[in-house]
């Protein structure tokens, strides 16, 4: 699976409306067929500051980013950035979420 992780930092006054911003590419990229998860969190340490944390099976990603929504997000996104999001990008050998072996709850 590819996964992703990109930090959004927002200008301050778009902090509190980025979800909205984000809402309609959140909902498009979660109804893609190849899409395994796409979770936006915001941080404790920084309230302008976004995570977006995202998969795909292997041959998703390039049709997410060639769709519309794609386009339109990335077209609309700007105008509430204080920064070039920075991104985490790679290829796993795994298909979801693993139990954490050193924390288990019965």
């Amino acid at each position: 699976m590819i996964f992703i992780c990109v930090k959004f930092k927002t200008k301050p006054d778009w902090s509190d409306r980025w979800l909205d911003l984000v809402e309609d590419f959140t909902a498009a990229t979660r109804a893609e067929p190849k899409n395994l998860w796409f979770e936006w969190s915001r941080s404790v340490d920084d309230p302008t500051e976004f995570v977006l944390v995202e998969a795909f099976e292997d041959d998703g990603a390039e049709p997410h980013v060639n769709s519309d929504h794609f386009r339109k997000a990335m077209e609309g996104m700007p105008q509430a950035l204080a920064e070039t999001p920075r991104i985490f990008n790679t290829q796993v050998d795994q298909d979801g979420w693993s139990e954490m072996g050193e924390l288990t709850v019965d």
